[in-house]
């Protein structure tokens, strides 16, 4: 999106001690992975790739915020197999909305540098199409092919 080329290497261990070392300069990491690092001033953080600045780092820009329109978030979901009854898959994410709107499990997904991301069963399916399918277009618009 902004024509700079970036080398990548593959790491079969942990990459985050050569980057504190500066044996690598940059990398694009999982918060959760190297929030302490970050609070403690070992690694500096240049920006997140969410669409929206994060709870436990509100200072750090988003990318898209000089990058229009880049967006590109980790993320988790609860899922069940095809087929399992409505009332069970309505259990499930009424348990979960419960569990997300506790201050205290809030608290600590914060803590992690995690956002929660509440949504209905219709609304995650939603969400992973609309991934899947932004996905897709990345992939065969960079070109990647499998090795």
């Amino acid at each position: 999106m902004t024509g700079t080329e970036l080398v990548h290497i593959p790491y079969k261990g942990q990459y985050i001690p050569d980057l504190v070392t500066g044996q690598v300069q940059v990398v694009f990491s999982p918060i959760p992975q190297v929030l302490e690092l970050i609070r403690t001033d070992k690694l500096r953080q240049l920006a997140v790739t969410t669409p929206k600045r994060l709870a436990s780092l509100p200072e750090v820009p988003t990318i898209g915020e000089f990058v229009s329109g880049y967006e590109a978030s980790g993320w988790y979901g609860l899922a069940a197999p095809r087929g399992t009854p409505g009332e069970i898959i309505n259990k499930l994410s009424e348990a979960m909305r419960m569990a997300l709107a506790d201050p205290k499990l809030q608290a600590r997904l914060t803590d992690l540098g995690v956002d929660a991301m509440p949504m209905t069963p219709s609304e995650f399916e939603k969400f992973t199409a609309g991934e899947t399918d932004k996905w897709a277009k990345v992939i065969k618009t960079s070109g990647l092919k499998l090795e």
